[in-house]
Parts: structure tokens; C-alpha cells; sequence
């Protein structure tokens, strides 16, 4: 299965976790509802932007769309305070990562 087919199916199964149509996620996302099709089948790749997009219309990490990291589709306080904060560390550089594994050791130590 090549890239663009698990991120079409990671999309496709977030977005009928979250029960939108193809229809309803394109207006959200400013794009086709043929565009999400396509997406969806692994025939179109999506811009970065259109990544984050779908990100925060679907409340889920980037990386869950590509089959990385926590793919969390519960829809709990819990659950959404966890993706928020996979996505957080996921944008951090090195540095920036250490220090807040070290600052997470301290704090439930």
C-alpha cells in the first residue's frame, strides 16, 4: 500500500468517525467534494496545508493521517487533551523535545 492509499484510508476513517460526508468535510476544508474523493482512493496527495486542515477539522494529529503515532478517534476530554499534546511534541525540535520529556519526568516523578 503506497503513501497516498493509507492517508486516504486514515482520512476516510476519521472523517465517518466524526460522521461527515465527503461533501461536508470539502466545505469545511475549502476544497471539492471531488478533491476528498480522490484524496480518499490514494489518487490525489494533499498539500501540507489542506494536511492541516484536516487535522483540525477532524481533531486528530497530523501524523494520524499517515499511519505514525497515536490514532485516536475516542471522543472524550481525555482523548482530545492527548492529541492536542501528540501534536504539540510533534512540532518540537530536539532541544525543545528534551527539555519537555524532562520537564513531563519531573512533574509526575
Amino acid at each position: 500500500m503506497s503513501l497516498a492509499e493509507i492517508f486516504g484510508s486514515n482520512l476516510r476513517h476519521h472523517r465517518k468517525a466524526k460522521h461527515l460526508t465527503q461533501d461536508q468535510l470539502a466545505e469545511m476544508v475549502e476544497l471539492s467534494s471531488g478533491m476528498i474523493s480522490k484524496i480518499e482512493r490514494g489518487i490525489a496527495a494533499p498539500s501540507f496545508a489542506t494536511v492541516e486542515k484536516l487535522s483540525e477539522v477532524l481533531e486528530v494529529p497530523e501524523v494520524a493521517f499517515f499511519g505514525v503515532g497515536l490514532v485516536l478517534t475516542s471522543d472524550n476530554a481525555r482523548t482530545r487533551q492527548l492529541s492536542k499534546i501528540q501534536t504539540q511534541l510533534s512540532r518540537m525540535n530536539e532541544d525543545q523535545l528534551a527539555r519537555a520529556s524532562k520537564l513531563l519526568a519531573a512533574l509526575i516523578g
